[in-house]
């Protein structure tokens, strides 16, 4: 069993930038950050395996970047925040070997964190 817990969350104007962590109390190969605002389903957002590949949803490219130090923490730098932005943010992970086209799917992993709100006001 691994516990998840993310950190990081706050509010934010428009156009600024938040960094959240994710740290994982056992092994992990995918490590990945799902977001869902209210009334909307749970969104990938990016994704990372152990050997650093990454995906990301269309909607953050160029402005969010995932990273891993190891298999047990993850982060995700969010620049030029905007309000569409506003979630509560998990993190998940998974000790196996999921296919890339996997990473970003609300069934990709075993473990999920609580979540972390980011709130981003105009």
């Amino acid at each position: 069993q691994v516990q998840l817990v993310e950190s990081g969350g706050a509010s934010v104007q428009a156009g600024g930038s938040l960094r959240l962590s994710c740290a994982a109390s056992g092994y992990t190969s995918i490590m990945a950050w799902f977001r869902q605002a209210p009334g909307k389903e749970r969104e990938g957002v990016a994704g990372i395996d152990s050997a650093g590949s990454t995906t990301y949803t269309e909607s953050v490219k160029g402005r969010f970047t995932i990273s891993r130090d190891n298999a047990y923490t993850l982060s995700l730098q969010m620049d030029s925040l905007k309000p569409e932005d506003t979630a509560m943010y998990y993190c998940a992970a998974d000790p196996r070997d999921v296919p890339s086209w996997l990473w970003l799917m609300p069934n990709c992993c075993n473990y999920w964190g609580q979540g972390t709100q980011v709130t981003v006001s105009s």
